[in-house]
C-alpha cells in the first residue's frame, strides 16, 4: 500500500500538468488572437519609443 501512497502525488501533478498544456494549446489562436497580438505589437511600439516627453528623469 506505500507504493499506492508514493505514485499519487506524481500521478496527480502529471495529470494536472497535461490539463494545463492542454489548454494552453487550446487557446492559442481563435478569434482573440488579433486582438492579442495587436496588445503586444502596441507594448512593444511604447517600449522602443522610449521615455516620455512630459517625464524627465533625474
Amino acid at each position: 500500500m506505500d507504493y499506492v501512497s508514493a505514485l499519487l502525488p506524481p500521478a496527480v501533478m502529471a495529470t494536472f500538468f497535461t490539463a494545463l498544456i492542454v489548454t494552453i494549446v487550446k487557446t492559442q489562436g481563435g478569434p482573440n488572437k488579433a486582438k492579442e497580438d495587436a496588445i503586444v505589437d502596441a507594448a512593444f511600439a511604447r517600449a522602443d519609443a522610449g521615455p516620455r516627453s512630459g517625464r524627465e528623469d533625474d
